[in-house]
């Protein structure tokens, strides 16, 4: 070979390397926009934020940081920490218990359906997104006590992280925005529709009598002019697919004097929402005690109970307010059986061992 072909063949070679030493990035294996798709049932379309779409690893990039401990001050506790799948990502303590060993001020609440949720998040509804809502626990004292700042280091700094924030968002530049889009995309994957009654309804099961006179009881309409007819009209505060119907209310736990959480009003001010909680969905409720935004019914049974005659108050919800004048729902002792022997229907076994929402690690 001559010199000439020599010279050729070099600067040919250095031109190839060179173009390929220029790439920012290797090529993906999987595009970042790749759509992660909802497995919804039977239930509506979600309403997902348009600037925040779920992809396959935007929710698996998700999924990691919520079982990531990096999130904490002393890196020992993660979002899943209080936030346990076999019990339908809820604690199955009163009070969570963070970092620095002290309780929370509320019980944690169950972590699914978030997609359906329209009005805002926490019991009080203190944050109006879920993306809000994930960043909250981390800088809480009581919960995970960490700054936002410290946080972004420790992933920025991680041999792993930077890599999953460009397949998920195109970029290696950790950011807390990217976070708790991150977050917001698998808390939003996490979906619980496969239940006995879901089964029931699709005409694959049938409920036992028990089960069926707590279905009759839980969609009925409180009615004392007939006793025989009447229901506990549960469905009132706990409907559709969801069972919940994204309102705050006042369900009767106190009176006016017994009132020491002020719930919704320290939100919106507004004296008419004293003593106003998010109401919660009802499925998994068999797994998902104790009860209440302060957990203090650590039972069905109890639960029963206290709806078969609330106490009254200023901001009573109205449903409950014509009970009163009569004794409340008057339930009998074979009725409160058959309507937890129904809530327990709401269970969903596939939710608490799926392995889309389990720990990656």
């Amino acid at each position: 070979m001559n010199n000439s072909k020599i010279l050729i063949t070099f600067i040919t070679i250095c031109a190839i390397l060179i173009v390929y030493s220029c790439r920012r990035d290797p090529i993906l294996t999987e595009e970042p926009d790749v759509p992660y798709t909802l497995d919804i049932g039977e239930f509506p379309q979600p309403d997902i934020a348009s600037d925040n779409p779920l992809t396959r690893e935007g929710v698996r990039l998700g999924r990691m940081l919520f079982y990531e401990k990096l999130l904490s001050k002393n890196n020992t506790q993660a979002c899943a920490s209080c936030h346990m799948q076999q019990f339908a990502f809820n604690d199955t303590a009163q009070f969570s218990i963070g970092v620095q060993g002290l309780k929370g001020k509320r019980q944690a609440m169950s972590v699914f359906n978030m997609a359906w949720n329209s009005n805002e998040f926490f019991w009080d509804g203190r944050a109006h997104l879920l993306r809000h809502q994930s960043l909250k626990p981390i800088q809480d004292v009581l919960e995970m006590d960490e700054t936002l700042a410290n946080v972004v280091s420790k992933l920025q700094s991680s041999s792993t992280y930077p890599d999953q924030f460009r397949k998920a968002f195109g970029t290696t530049q950790v950011d807390t925005i990217l976070i708790s889009k991150a977050l917001e995309q698998f808390m939003n994957s996490i979906v619980s529709n496969s239940s006995k009654y879901d089964d029931y309804l699709a005409g694959k099961v049938t409920l036992t009598a028990e089960e069926e006179r707590g279905r009759f009881l839980f969609f009925t309409e409180y009615n004392p002019a007939f006793p025989s007819a009447s229901g506990a009209d549960c469905q009132h505060c706990h409907g559709g697919a969801n069972f919940e119907n994204d309102k705050y209310m006042n369900n009767g736990l106190d009176d006016d004097a017994g009132v020491t959480d002020i719930g919704r009003e320290k939100v919106t001010n507004l004296v008419a929402d004293k003593a106003k909680f998010k109401v919660p969905s009802l499925r998994n409720v068999g797994i998902t005690a104790p009860y209440m935004h302060d957990g203090r019914f650590k039972t069905l049974e109890q639960v029963i109970d206290h709806y078969n005659l609330v106490k009254n108050s200023a901001t009573l919800d109205g449903s409950f307010q014509q009970q009163l004048p009569n004794g409340g729902l008057q339930l009998s002792a074979s009725d409160k059986l058959a309507l937890v022997a129904f809530l327990k229907t709401l269970t969903d076994n596939k939710l608490t061992t799926d392995t889309r929402f389990s720990s990656p690690f």
